[in-house]
């Protein structure tokens, strides 16, 4: 246990809050310096949405999700409230809601100052410990955004509440926060190996294929290199490497990935193929995801 959860067991939710924010703004200043993204912000043209990465911190992102029919916007995990309001104003949407898939602070941490910013915002999240929460949601809850509706998916693991936002349209779109990454999925800080397999297995991998996957954090290149040394002679992550690799150098997003193209790299979303049994030592794959993300928190 670190000093800092140890303490976190004493001290007052604000002054943790306080501390926790500290740190976030410090380390994005060690990774960044004067650098204001560290990422270029991109915009992904859907059929009827467009979906703006807005990058935050030293590796978050944030997203504001447009009905272009309407206009209405969403922000999702908007940790950093000014960047996601210059996208707004700058695109001249109207924003009405905060889809949060979380409730850690590099996720919902901008969520108290961009409600006072913006009063009457609708602020969405699957656990009461979301920063300004008005409308808490389960599985299978709708959200309508002008003509887009987004379903909520239940995917407790990372934390206990955490959510996925589907947007099931032509050309869908998923959110996944810190339950599914490029090539990799979250931490279990609050959930086992069962619950990651069900959000990953039971749950993701059973929306389209075509599903465009946003995610919460730029780790594309740490996991790709835990994927290829689990699968070293998978041919589809030793392509996706090269060209995340690419974007890197040239200072883009790896993200968006689809859920197509995960089911091929992603040992986490392959737990039942034969290399990962082989690789795990195991038949059973609920004790694959088990194991590979024990293997994967010291890689």
């Amino acid at each position: 246990m670190s000093a800092l959860s140890f303490a976190s067991m004493f001290m007052p939710q604000r002054v943790l809050t306080a501390l926790t924010a500290a740190y976030f703004k410090f380390t994005t200043w060690q990774a960044l310096g004067q650098k204001e993204y560290h990422r270029e912000p991109t915009t992904i043209n859907h059929t009827t949405m467009n979906i703006h990465l807005v990058p935050a911190l030293k590796d978050n992102y944030m997203y504001l999700l447009v009905d272009k029919e309407s206009g209405n916007a969403a922000a999702v995990d908007p940790v950093e409230p000014e960047k996601l309001l210059q996208k707004v104003e700058e695109l001249q949407v109207n924003l009405t809601t905060v889809l949060t898939t979380h409730h850690h602070w590099d996720h919902a941490g901008g969520n108290v100052e961009l409600a006072k910013l913006r009063p009457g915002l609708i602020v969405v999240g699957g656990d009461e410990r979301v920063g300004a929460l008005t409308k808490q949601v389960k599985h299978g809850d709708e959200i309508t955004l002008g003509s887009l509706k987004v379903k909520s998916l239940f995917t407790p693991c990372h934390t206990s509440g955490h959510i996925c936002y589907f947007v099931d349209e032509k050309d869908p779109a998923v959110f996944t926060g810190d339950t599914l990454f490029v090539a990799g999925c979250g931490r279990f800080f609050e959930g086992n190996a069962e619950q990651m397999y069900k959000a990953l297995i039971g749950i993701l991998s059973e929306l389209p294929d075509h599903t465009k996957v946003y995610c919460g954090h730029e780790y594309t290149l740490q996991n790709f290199k835990f994927a290829t040394h689990v699968e070293p002679s998978n041919p589809a992550a030793d392509e996706m490497k090269k060209r995340c690799e690419n974007l890197r150098n040239e200072g883009k997003p790896t993200v968006p990935s689809t859920i197509g193209e995960e089911k091929k790299y992603n040992p986490f979303m392959r737990v039942k193929e034969s290399s990962i049994l082989q690789y795990t030592k195991t038949s059973d794959p609920v004790e694959a995801m088990k194991i590979l993300r024990s293997e994967k928190d010291s890689f």
